[in-house]
C-alpha cells in the first residue's frame, strides 16, 4: 500500500484543477451538494479498485455519483445507529431531571455514555472504510451495511485499513488548515482530502482482496 500516492496522486491529474474546483462548487449546493461529494469520493474508490490511471472523477454522470452518495449516507447513518440509540434516551433524562440524587445518576450515565461514543467512534473509524469500499464495488448497500463483509475484508488487511484511518485524521487536519486559511479551504482542501480518503480507501480494498 502506497501511502504518499494517496497524497499525490490528485496532482498527476492533467485536469486536477478543474475536476477540484469544479468539486468544490458542487458542493456548495445545499444538501445535495454534500450527498454528491460523497458519491464522488466513493465513485473515486472505484476507480483506484478498478485501477484507472487516472481516478480523480468527472462529472460526466452527475445523477449515477448523485445516487452514490445518497446509498454512501445511508451506509453512514446505519452504521451510527448505536450512536443515536444511546443519545435518543440521554436527551430524555436530561429534560426530566429534578433532584439532585437524578444529577448525579445522569452525570454517571453520562460518562458511560461518553466512554462509549469515544470507542465506538475509533473503531467505526477504522472499519468504515471497508464499507466505503464495498459500496463502492458491489453498488449494494446491503452488502456494504452487512458487518460480516466489512470485519473479514480488515482481518484480511489490518495495517491496511489501520493505513487508511490514519490517513483519514490526516486528511481531516489538511482540510481543517483551509478553513483556518478560508478561501483556499473552501475551494481546495476539503475536496482535496476526501480526494484522499477515497485513494486511501480503494487501495486498503485492494489489499483486503488480493489473493
Amino acid at each position: 500500500m502506497d501511502f504518499g500516492l494517496s497524497f499525490s496522486f490528485p496532482f498527476q491529474d492533467e485536469d486536477w484543477i478543474k475536476k477540484i474546483v469544479l468539486t468544490a462548487v458542487i458542493s456548495f449546493i445545499p444538501l445535495i451538494g454534500q450527498f454528491a461529494l460523497l458519491g464522488w469520493m466513493v465513485e473515486l474508490t472505484r476507480r483506484v479498485i478498478r485501477g484507472d490511471a487516472e481516478p480523480l472523477p468527472d462529472w460526466a454522470d452527475f445523477g449515477g455519483i448523485l445516487v452514490l452518495g445518497l446509498k454512501m449516507f445511508v451506509v453512514g447513518f446505519v452504521y451510527s445507529l448505536p450512536l443515536i440509540i444511546f443519545a435518543l434516551p440521554m436527551g430524555v433524562m436530561s429534560a426530566l431531571l429534578d433532584s439532585e440524587s437524578a444529577v448525579a445518576l445522569y452525570t454517571f450515565v453520562m460518562m458511560c455514555f461518553s466512554c462509549f461514543a469515544v470507542i465506538y467512534g475509533l473503531a467505526l473509524a477504522y472499519f468504515f472504510p471497508a464499507a466505503v469500499g464495498e459500496l463502492a464495488v458491489t453498488d449494494n448497500l446491503g452488502e456494504a451495511i452487512n458487518p460480516t463483509n466489512i470485519i473479514a475484508h480488515v482481518r484480511a488487511a489490518p495495517s491496511a485499513y489501520l493505513l487508511a484511518f490514519l490517513g483519514t485524521i490526516v486528511a481531516g487536519f489538511l482540510a481543517g488548515l483551509g478553513i483556518i486559511l478560508c478561501l483556499v479551504g473552501v475551494i481546495f482542501t476539503i475536496v482535496y482530502a476526501y480526494a484522499v480518503q477515497g485513494h486511501l480507501y480503494g487501495q486498503a480494498y485492494l489489499e483486503a482482496t488480493k489473493s
